[in-house]
């Protein structure tokens, strides 16, 4: 910190103003992931887009985060967090504004790739310049709990917001409803956000950069493009040799270079590790979840984009109910045993819900569903961050906060590719056995088969006996693989609670007062 944000932080309130507008730059990424989950089913109407390209227009932007979070991060910790802060603004707003003007499906992925710039640009210098203003140990767990709140509270308001105006505007307005939070960002980071440094000796990378990301995007591809052909074609198996041969390339690189773009010396932490485990699989199971759950509500059973929106609401609020009471709990029982409560939690809540799903499931049974989920997610997000911020030098609070943004990137895409392509295959191999749509025009079959948001548009154009059955087909096809998806996930955080109850350690203590 320079000696001029030394002095604003001390006062009374400039924390404060500090941490709210933080707290704003996050809340205009939370905002555009939840939005976007909600516009999904008018994309696919708008622009024809099938369900393999709706995995790519939020799979594309988890990758870019993902990929270059961590070298964005090391740039902040030598030339300065609140730069890239500011910069990462800029290039998320042009992105968002591309994206609302985008006129095909293709052109709409490409911006979603220049939005990912932005904040991969943007995410790291948030909790960086966080953890630099607060250094006593429960005001950091406070504020960090009041940061993943914000996330959450973007999460909850955002689809009511966007419900509210895609019923009247289209889909292209969840883009443009980031302009106005973006300009606020650059304005209170300007006069409110204290300038950041810390280690000083980074140097790019660009061979590591292109071996990461290419490897994941291949990975992405090929699981993606396993539940439209087939996990045993050569095409998929073909691209699967290729992200063994990209990523193996990329771990003997970083091995033998000089500057490593992933400090793996951070690993040998046990609370680092487990933490970034727990984290990592956590959101493998919730994002490929919840990539479904606004088209459960939509496309399954009826719901408005406002309703839909509105049926969200009480995870979000419970989120931020727990997340704040997590810091008590993690303060009385340590966070190994708070984190595997919170795996566990949400393991339940998925099980409950791929155990219940239906066309014609009570709005209640979803709410209990959500109150899980809720009650998971604070006892996890909060803790398994603070711990993850605690175990690694304050100098290398840049590289550390994108390694934890990263990892849930990374498990948040492959969540969707994995659990997205395994609801494709199933909803594709039960449309292709179904007596109904063979009987159909070929055409219509094939745009039936194409998604269950194109299924619903041909049948407004059939018979009205043929139309019903055609839906409820399509509706229970997509059913069949989000309750198998989901079951799956659930297994996943089962198993993650029982890995860290074994890896993470009861207590961790600050890194940098073990160096004192």
């Amino acid at each position: 910190m320079t000696a001029a944000s030394m002095q604003f932080t001390a006062l009374k309130n400039g924390k404060k103003i500090a941490l709210l507008v933080l707290c704003i730059v996050l809340f205009v990424i939370a905002v555009d992931d939840t939005v976007l989950n909600l516009a999904l089913p008018d994309i696919a109407g708008s622009l024809n887009s099938s369900a393999t390209q709706l995995l790519w227009i939020v799979d594309v932007y988890l990758l870019v985060v993902a990929t270059l979070q961590i070298t964005f991060g090391a740039v902040g910790d030598r030339y300065g967090r609140k730069r890239l802060l500011q910069a990462g603004l800029i290039v998320f707003g042009l992105g968002s504004a591309g994206a609302a003007l985008a006129t095909s499906t293709d052109l709409l992925i490409l911006f979603r790739i220049v939005m990912g710039l932005g904040a991969a640009i943007m995410m790291p210098s948030t909790l960086s310049i966080l953890t630099d203003i607060f250094r006593e140990p429960k005001e950091r767990a406070k504020a960090i709990a009041s940061w993943s709140s914000v996330f959450s509270i973007g999460a909850g308001f955002g689809p009511v917001i966007g419900g509210y105006l895609l019923s009247g505007l289209g889909w292209p307005v969840v883009f443009y409803l980031n302009m106005p939070i973006v300009v606020v960002g650059l304005i209170g980071s300007h006069y409110f956000l204290p300038e950041s440094v810390g280690h000083s000796e980074f140097k790019l990378n660009g061979l590591s950069i292109l071996l990461s990301t290419g490897g994941l995007v291949l990975l992405v591809y090929a699981i993606i493009s396993a539940g439209e052909v087939g996990w045993l074609t050569t095409e998929v198996l073909v691209a699967f040799a290729a992200t063994a041969a990209v990523l193996s390339g990329f771990v003997l690189w970083e091995r033998k270079a000089k500057t490593n773009m992933f400090p793996l010396e951070f690993f040998k932490n046990r609370s680092f590790s487990g933490a970034t485990i727990a984290l990592t699989l956590s959101s493998f199971a919730l994002m490929g979840t919840m990539f479904f759950f606004s088209q459960y509500f939509q496309s399954v059973q009826g719901y408005s984009p406002l309703e839909a929106g509105l049926c969200m609401v009480p995870l979000n609020v419970f989120v931020i109910i727990f997340t704040m009471y997590s810091v008590k709990v993690d303060d009385k029982i340590g966070s190994k045993l708070t984190v595997s409560i919170g795996l566990i939690a949400i393991g339940l809540g998925m099980l409950l819900f791929g155990a219940t799903a239906a066309i014609t499931t009570p709005y209640l049974v979803s709410v209990v569903v959500q109150f899980f989920i809720a009650v998971g997610l604070g006892f996890v997000m909060s803790p398994g961050t603070n711990v993850i911020m605690n175990s690694i030098p304050e100098s290398r609070a840049g590289v550390g906060s994108a390694m934890n943004d990263t990892t849930r990137q990374i498990g948040g895409a492959l969540g969707i590719a994995v659990l997205g392509s395994l609801v494709n295959s199933v909803y594709v191999a039960k449309i292709g056995a179904s007596q109904t749509i063979s009987a159909l025009p070929v055409q219509v079959g094939l745009h039936v088969q194409n998604s269950l948001q194109a299924a619903l548009i041909s049948a407004a154009e059939l018979p009205a006996a043929t139309a019903a059955q055609v839906v409820f087909e399509a509706k229970e096809a997509f059913l069949s693989g989000l309750c198998e998806s989901v079951l799956i996930a659930s297994v996943i955080l089962f198993a993650a609670a029982a890995i860290n109850m074994v890896v993470l350690p009861k207590r961790t203590i600050r890194h940098d007062a073990v160096q004192r």
